[in-house]
Formats: structure tokens, sequence, C-alpha cells
């Protein structure tokens, strides 16, 4: 499919000297990328909601529980540990 953009010159400037610099072999692959980059990023962005939509339904039924300092003591216990054990870490902690 072939379309037409208009773009501020700015943008085009940034194209130009991502192809430039050799990272990309022309416009169309940063065009691409910058669209697969959004792609992910509404990805995150929705199982983020989904997470937050999820925990907000458990504590409705009553299932949270009292976040104190101890309780974030122990949370940080447990993650140094599973850090220095080689334990893989949960994808729900990672950036």
């Amino acid at each position: 499919m072939t379309m037409h953009v208009n773009l501020s010159p700015e943008m085009e400037g940034f194209i130009k000297a991502r192809v430039a610099s050799g990272f990309y072999g022309n416009a169309t692959e940063v065009i691409r990328d910058a669209i697969r980059r959004m792609q992910a990023e509404e990805n995150r962005i929705a199982s983020w909601q989904s997470a937050i939509k999820q925990g907000a339904e458990q504590l409705d039924r009553g299932e949270g529980y009292a976040y104190t300092p101890d309780t974030l003591d122990d949370i940080t216990k447990s993650a140094i540990g599973a850090m220095h054990s080689g334990q893989p870490m949960d994808s729900d902690v990672l950036p």
C-alpha cells in the first residue's frame, strides 16, 4: 500500500537524520519502526489498564489487604531474595 503523509519540517529532518546515521536504510524503515513502537506501547497500556481493573475488582470483593510500612518491607525482602536466587523475574514487575 502506498500512502502520502505530510510531515512538519522537524519530523522530516528527524527521519532524514535517522537514515543518515545508518541506523535505518530509508524513511520507510523509520516510519515502520515508529508504528511498531506505538503498537507495543498501546499493548503495554492495555495490559496495565486490565491489571488495574482486575485489582479494583479484587478490592471491591474485599480481597485486598492493608498496605503498611511492614508490608512494603516484606515485599522488598521477598524481591531482593528472588533477585539473588537466580529465579526469573515476574513479568509484572519488569519495566
